[in-house]
């Protein structure tokens, strides 16, 4: 039962794997990975791509950081010039120093100012600033304490409520008897043109942050963000925490987003403060070109592939399936019988020309092997259906012309005679003259039989042995008997000498039987009638025509005689 199961299922296989599938799965094979090495390569490129600008940010914000720190750098030299001023000079002379010398190419210095230790402002290159109390500034008690370059976080200024930052400088650093502070206001906004090179770029952030998280500079297109605390936005505040809480200057780092997005982060401490540069890259929107590309190749990938499953399939039908289709059409029709079929080579491709020309010489040959054979067949069943001694139908050959005659009869309602001829003391004649001699007189006799039967449209066979019979088609009984006598009297006068019969010639006895064929009777019935007529002629002295009826009877056994 398995290996049954086995079969079919084998079978539907190979159905399911016919020559249009195999075609298919080859065109695929074949164009697939052309299409996938493409994939490959754009998926190697956005991989590259990402590297790349991992690389390069990380390189720009390194490069961001430095001018940071360049400008902090500048900050901190001024700070010291002025400390150093002011601890060689009074404060008077401090001031007209200070102002005299602060140089126009620093914009990012808003201001230069000498506090006393009480936190008063005593001079400023900004009138404004003179007389202001910053002893509440961590800054500035830091610088106090710590006796040494202080960044402050972001602040507003208290002159102008506008974003500021403050660096300050300690004279004590310089001459431990003065004990004022040199303090320098740093213009924001020109630390946020600094980070130009970050802003338009599609899934780059870029912040300079101080040590709290709040937002102390950020590219044009992110300046909004400036003074924000960055507590606030989920994705911005992890990355904080992971560069403020990091011991390292600079650093990087990969991460999902809580939205899914892939990011990378680059950030450096600015040296001198505790404010961090921070660089994050969107992977997913600084490679969307390339994904782009990629989703449309896979979308090329899948048309192409889709194309050529439908030409592959459309070529097998055109080039391979239409035309086997058609040359089993033609082994049909002349499997049929048809033997003028022909496969029409006009329609094939080139390839199966050489098929088609073995199949029409097959076919012409089988053709005329059939058309041989044929003739040998009719040439067979006339001979199974000829006497060959006499020339005559044998009983196999009567029987289908008697059964034909019969259907016939019935149809036009016409007559059916029937002859039984048997030749007299045949066996007395076999002994006196020898088998050859027999032979040659039932030649004779057959011969004679088949004049009388082109003479009166009948039809004469061999029934066996010495027995003839002539069928008479549409002839009534009386002409049937005319007949009979006929045969007798040409027989007889055929003179074939004969010493032991009683006549001293071969003679012949007949019996004569008709009627009109109906549905109640059968040929077989005439065929017993004409040979109890027969029976009868013998019995009566041979030699003579006896008529069987089926209508009505004549004398004691139903005979008519006629002499």
């Amino acid at each position: 039962m398995s290996g049954v199961t086995f079969n079919r299922k084998r079978v539907k296989l190979k159905k399911l794997l016919g020559i249009r599938a195999r075609l298919a799965m080859l065109a695929v094979l074949l164009v697939a990975p052309l299409m996938l090495e493409r994939v490959r390569s754009l998926e190697d490129t956005r991989a590259r791509q990402i590297a790349t600008a991992s690389e390069e940010y990380a390189n720009i914000t390194h490069h961001s950081a430095e001018t940071q720190r360049e400008v902090i750098s500048s900050v901190e030299t001024m700070l010291k010039s002025a400390a150093y001023i002011r601890a060689s000079s009074g404060i008077g002379r401090s001031c007209e120093i200070l102002r005299a010398s602060l140089p126009a190419n620093l914009p990012w210095i808003r201001s230069i100012m000498l506090v006393s230790k009480e936190g008063t402002v005593q001079c400023s290159t900004l009138n404004i600033q003179v007389g202001l109390n910053i002893s509440d500034r961590e800054y500035f008690r830091k610088a106090q304490e710590t006796r040494d370059f202080v960044f402050s976080d972001y602040l507003f200024g208290k002159t102008n409520n506008r974003p500021i930052m403050m660096a300050a400088y300690p004279v004590a650093a310089i001459n431990r008897e003065e004990e004022s502070v040199a303090v320098a206001g740093i213009n924001l906004d020109w630390l946020s043109k600094i980070m130009a090179n970050f802003g338009g770029r599609p899934g780059i952030s870029a912040l300079l942050i101080d040590s709290t998280g709040v937002v102390l500079a950020a590219p044009p297109d992110q300046a909004s963000m400036i003074g924000q605390p960055l507590d606030n936005v989920p994705l911005l505040s992890a990355i904080t925490y992971k560069a403020l809480s990091s011991n390292s200057d600079t650093g990087s780092l990969s991460f999902a987003a809580t939205d899914g997005s892939k990011r990378a982060v680059s950030f450096a401490r600015i040296p001198g403060t505790q404010s961090r540069l921070i660089v994050s890259v969107d992977e997913a929107k600084v490679t969307a070109a390339i994904n782009r590309e990629i989703r449309t190749a896979y979308l090329q990938l899948g048309f192409v592939c889709l194309f050529v499953l439908l030409g592959a399939l459309i070529g097998a039908e055109k080039l391979i399936i239409k035309p086997i289709e058609v040359m089993t059409g033609m082994a049909r029709r002349f499997g049929e019988g048809d033997w003028t079929a022909r496969v029409a080579r006009s329609r094939l491709p080139s390839e199966f020309m050489p098929l088609a020309r073995a199949f029409n010489a097959m076919a012409a040959q089988l053709s005329q092997r059939e058309r041989e054979l044929v003739a040998t067949n009719d040439r067979l069943t006339v001979m199974a259906s000829i006497d060959m001694l006499s020339g005559l139908a044998n009983r196999r050959g009567f029987q289908s012309r008697l059964d034909f005659e019969w259907l016939k009869a019935q149809q036009y309602h016409s007559e059916l005679s029937l002859l039984m001829i048997d030749v007299d003391h045949f066996k007395l004649y076999n002994d006196t003259y020898g088998h050859p001699e027999g032979d040659a007189c039932l030649t004779r006799i057959g011969e004679t039989l088949a004049g009388i039967a082109a003479d009166t449209m009948g039809f004469a066979g061999r029934y066996g042995g010495e027995e003839f019979c002539l069928l008479l088609p549409n002839t009534s009984p009386q002409k049937a008997l005319e007949i009979g006598e006929t045969v007798r009297a040409t027989v007889q006068g055929l003179a074939l000498p004969h010493i032991t019969s009683n006549h001293l010639t071969v003679t012949v006895s007949v019996g004569v039987a008709a009627t009109l064929p109906s549905d109640t009777q059968t040929p077989g019935d005439l065929i017993e009638a004409a040979d109890a007529a027969l029976y009868a002629a013998k019995h009566r002295g041979r030699n003579t025509v006896v008529e069987h009826g089926f209508a009505k009877l004549v004398d004691e056994a139903g005979m008519a005689m006629a002499g």
